[in-house]
């Protein structure tokens, strides 16, 4: 029996807020979405480059924001131009973290969720 990763799962409270900063921030655009009784699903892409989709879940009457605990999960992703990223990033005003000893940063999203920055080659 074997196993493979098909997605990860972020709950956002704007979903367009929120596809609008993916595909600013990584280039992520949605594949597809599922309209179901008071809730939607997004499921992005990195256009081909991985089979790993991001499925965002906007609950319709949900207006708190969710408790992420201590944040201590993430999304990571590579970048091929670790510094052009970077730079964009810093634009944006997204970098909440950043370890430069490792060679690596973190951004957040609109609902606080942090997405790390690898270079191509770690």
């Amino acid at each position: 029996m074997k196993f493979k990763f098909a997605h990860n799962n972020f709950n956002v409270l704007d979903l367009e807020k929120s596809l609008k900063f993916y595909e600013e921030a990584l280039g992520f655009k949605p594949a597809r979405k599922f309209e179901g009784p008071g809730f939607t699903l997004a499921y992005l892409t990195d256009g081909g480059q991985t089979p790993h989709e991001l499925e965002l879940t906007w609950l319709h009457d949900r207006k708190e924001p969710y408790n992420l605990g201590e944040n201590e999960f993430h999304l990571a992703v590579r970048a091929d131009d670790f510094e052009a990223a970077y730079r964009k990033h810093k634009e944006m005003g997204c970098i909440c973290f950043e370890n430069k000893d490792m060679g690596i940063y973190f951004i957040n999203d609109p609902d606080g969720y942090w997405i790390e920055i690898l270079p191509a080659d770690m």
